[in-house]
């Protein structure tokens, strides 16, 4: 079912600038549906709030609901029922958000509503009275779909409140995304450098138990004096209001008592958000103290993890699905000081352990990014409105952050630990190779003098590790010495990688510096008196794309030869290997299998010999055929080759070879005008974006790099160039098709 018009989904919740945990959490879901998908799925709010308040909000909020006004419940359901444009409700549920006996007027909302319902429960407590398993029952009933935080929560709702399983689904709590790397530079920033930094954060109040870590820290102060306690956050507005600062009175009472007040810091600000994450980042050690074993979810649990610290947490049912597998340490009980006390010592005196819970968690908590949280909440809105088909993802703004980074005075770095650099990985000419044609090709959509200094440095690399006799290696440390690998490993595909590099930077003359024309031609010169020794498929294509550029700037009849020599070399590799359910030049698929017939097609466009296009085409489908199904790309995996004769390996994808399909298909649209190919293009690039089994992005939002890999559970976080890469070339190629 299509509709001509943009449908839009309401949220229903407290809302910032309210202080409140979950006008927070709306919040959040509002920016991240907005950076994920744009105007393609348009997010209003209805604001809740008490009698006593009034709020400036922003444009979003179109409707005010007071909830102590049972009237207002239906008359604000009957404005809603009227626009037949919001094709989805979504009721964030908390009881004290709503009046009347365990909030029971809401019912009166969802009553008179004529639309979809999802409702998300942030509380769910076990063992119910009547009463309230009625109400909840009653919600469940009227809803479409309940959403809970933790699988907890849904085994809660099945086995205490009865509700059928087929009703529920998780949808975790989200977090953002912070760089690995900032952890020391923040440190510096906030003047932490020498000390151990513990935090807790959140709206205070007495549930809190931030007491029981304050007498748990005399002992530990006289073993560590360098340690450090940020306590983040303001009283709880409501709090405020029935007894003042009676709970933190009695904290800062608790630290002269024990003097503490060296170590001890409160922070009684309602932070925004990038302060916040700034003061988690800095911390080493979280710690979530909450004396309510029936909090189903906390928010600053999961924005703790996210931003790597190490946590140390009472055992709240959130706590106890998460910290698992070394992502922190998880107490026996609740009001324990000497637990804390223990737990905390253990960390401080284990650095190495401590290090490796918080990259743990860190690592964990990519998969509940902001973004991928969006992701669940539009498949879920698609699927109860029935528009599974209409699924459009926003193109992210292309970043030179993390490239940027990678790079150094002599070239670009090979590996990155998360979004760290990797020093001791080295440089290779492959990937600055990549680097060099990404920056040309940047520059001449966007010209910029610090773009070509970036490519003047990948120039220079390949200029320095060229050969005498015109060969080139392919691996240097971060000391500048060729290493071993080069003897180890075939150097074609990196030779060949070199010339398509060389080919790009002097057929883009009219945009380049006549001086890096200039290297790059001298360069060129000296290795095309080795082309000959270049044997293998791949390497011969990617010969081929920098003969075709090298072609496009000099008209020269011996390139022209050289393209028909390689060219038929293809074909002669197609006719042995190809057979009638196997047209390809190998018997086996590997890694930049796009290549292949990318080259036959630039074959074609210089000698116009249709019998190169002809076989690019046939390769070109049969290697599309078995990468797009059932509406998402699948490309060959690293943990095994597609062979002719044995059955496919899933899982595992890279990045290459996704951009490499995203390359060739551009080329394919651009040569036939065929309009399969622009679909399938597009189709393919929103794998980075959440279109694949896991529904995760594959990129990072914070510096435009992307992820090493995507596995069968989980995504391999590292970004290292060639990921990066690859993906920053596909995304340069979409803004072509950003529009049409």
């Amino acid at each position: 079912m299509k509709f001509e018009k943009v449908i839009k989904m309401l949220i229903v919740s407290s809302y910032s600038p309210r202080e409140c945990g979950i006008a927070t959490f709306s919040n959040d879901i509002v920016n991240a549906v907005e950076i994920v998908f744009g105007e393609t799925l348009p997010v209003e709010v209805c604001a809740l709030q008490n009698s006593d308040q009034n709020f400036s909000y922003n444009a979003e909020v179109t409707y005010i609901l007071p909830v102590d006004s049972l009237e207002h419940y239906r008359l604000v359901a009957e404005k809603i029922n009227e626009r037949n444009d919001i094709g989805l409700v979504c009721i964030q549920h908390e009881f004290g958000l709503f009046r009347g006996d365990y909030g029971d007027y809401i019912l009166s909302f969802i009553l008179a509503l004529n639309k979809p319902i999802v409702t998300v429960f942030h509380t769910v407590l076990p063992n119910p009275d009547e009463k309230r398993k009625k109400i909840v029952h009653a919600i469940a009933d009227l809803s479409d779909k309940i959403i809970v935080l933790t699988k907890n929560s849904e085994t809660i709702l099945i086995r205490d409140y009865e509700l059928p399983k087929m009703k529920t689904i998780v949808i975790p709590h989200g977090n953002h995304t912070v760089l690995w790397e900032q952890k020391e530079e923040l440190k510096n920033k906030y003047d932490f450098s020498n000390k151990i930094v513990m935090s807790t954060f959140g709206l205070i109040n007495k549930n809190k138990g931030i007491e029981t870590v304050l007498r748990a820290l005399p002992e530990i102060v006289k073993k560590h004096p360098e340690v450090i306690y940020l306590v983040i956050g303001k009283t709880h507005p409501e709090i405020i209001c029935c007894e003042g600062e009676k709970y933190r009175d009695i904290l800062t009472g608790i630290v002269h008592e024990l003097r503490l007040e060296n170590n001890v810091i409160f922070i009684n600000e309602y932070l925004q958000l990038w302060q916040l994450l700034e003061y988690l980042t800095v911390s080493d050690i979280y710690l979530f103290s909450s004396k309510d074993p029936n909090q189903a979810v906390s928010g600053t649990f999961a924005y703790a993890m996210s931003c790597g610290c190490a946590v140390i947490s009472t055992p709240i049912p959130h706590a106890v699905e998460s910290l698992v597998n070394g992502n922190g340490i998880l107490l026996n009980g609740f009001d324990q000081p000497e637990e804390f006390e223990k737990a905390i010592l253990h960390l401080i005196e284990n650095k190495a352990e401590r290090i490796a819970m918080g990259k743990n968690a860190f690592s964990l908590a990519h998969a509940t990014t902001w973004e991928n949280i969006a992701i669940q909440y539009r498949l879920l809105f698609d699927q109860l409105t029935n528009r599974e088909e209409d699924l459009k993802f926003n193109f992210p703004p292309i970043k030179l952050d993390h490239i940027k980074k990678l790079t150094t005075d002599f070239g670009i770095l090979q590996f990155s630990k998360f979004s760290q650099p990797d020093p001791e990985s080295g440089y290779t000419l492959d990937d600055n190779a990549r680097a060099l044609i990404n920056m040309i090709l940047y520059n001449q959509a966007f010209p910029d003098n610090k773009t070509l200094k970036l490519a003047s440095i990948y120039l220079n690399f390949i200029e320095g590790i060229q050969r005498n006799n015109g060969w080139f290696d392919n691996y240097k440390s971060f000391d500048h010495q060729l290493t071993k690998q080069n003897g180890e490993v075939n150097l074609e595909d990196a030779n060949g990688r070199a010339l398509w590099s060389l080919g790009t930077v002097i057929a883009h003359r009219e945009s380049v510096p006549t001086d890096m024309i200039v290297r790059a031609e001298k360069c060129w010169n000296n290795a095309i008196k080795r082309i000959d020794d270049i044997k293998s498929p791949r390497a011969i294509a990617y010969a081929l794309k920098g003969l075709y550029h090298y072609y496009s700037a000099h008209k020269k009849e011996s390139i022209k030869q050289k393209i028909e020599k390689f060219a038929d070399e293809l074909l002669r590799h197609y006719n042995i290997n190809s057979a009638e359910n196997w047209c390809w030049y190998e018997d086996y698929m590997t890694y930049a299998n796009n290549v292949l017939p990318e080259a036959m097609m630039y074959s074609y466009l210089v000698t116009k010999n249709p019998k190169y296009k002809k076989i690019a085409a046939i390769t070109f489908d049969f290697l599309l055929s078995h990468y797009f199904m059932k509406g998402q790309i699948k490309v060959i995996s690293n943990r095994g080759w597609f062979k002719k004769e044995n059955e496919r390996v899933f899982y595992g994808e890279q990045p290459i070879e996704v951009a490499t399909t995203i390359i060739a298909l551009d080329l394919f649209y651009e040569v036939t005008k065929n309009k399969k190919y622009k679909d399938q293009l597009k189709l393919a690039f929103i794998w980075f974006l959440g279109n694949n089994h896991l529904k995760q992005i594959m990129y990072n939002p914070e510096n435009g790099a992307s992820y090493d890999g995507l596995e069968d559970k989980h995504i391999n976080i590292n970004q290292g160039a060639e990921s990066t890469l690859c993906y920053f070339k596909a995304r340069l190629i979409m803004e072509k098709y950003a529009v049409n």
